[in-house]
């Protein structure tokens, strides 16, 4: 996954949306009743990286899609399925915790490459390991 960029879709002009800092947000939790905090991304995947080979904005990879958001501690609060629909390169997602810092982190991706690659080893197991450049 490649070319990570900050998206601000309109929803987040609405009233249940508060700016905290640039990118990030307090909003209702879709999955509960709490607070939680929320960022948009956009990125490409890479189909020519390890887990990404049929990767798409229709069909994000699950390698190295969920090492991200383990590697973050965040989850998918949306989806922008009509983005994602649209768009041949480009994916949408909107992450949330309940922890700032986590979305902060998350942030520190924007500019960057986040991929798998996969280890050699004698066994007949596929191992990888994720890199951040």
């Amino acid at each position: 996954m490649k070319n990570f960029k900050s998206y601000t879709p309109e929803k987040y002009s609405s009233p249940d949306f508060k700016q905290i800092e640039e990118g990030i947000y307090r909003t209702k939790d879709p999955y509960g009743d709490e607070d939680i905090f929320v960022t948009s991304l956009s990125f490409e995947m890479e189909t020519e990286c390890y887990g990404e080979e049929e990767g798409s904005p229709q069909n994000i990879s699950q390698t190295p899609f969920e090492d991200l958001l383990d590697e973050f501690n965040v989850y998918v609060t949306d989806f922008y399925d009509e983005l994602n629909e649209q768009s041949e390169t480009t994916c949408y997602q909107e992450f949330g915790s309940d922890e700032i810092e986590d979305i902060r982190n998350l942030r520190t991706i924007i500019g960057k490459r986040f991929y798998a690659v996969l280890d050699t080893n004698e066994g007949n197991d596929e191992e990888y390991h994720v890199t951040i450049e």
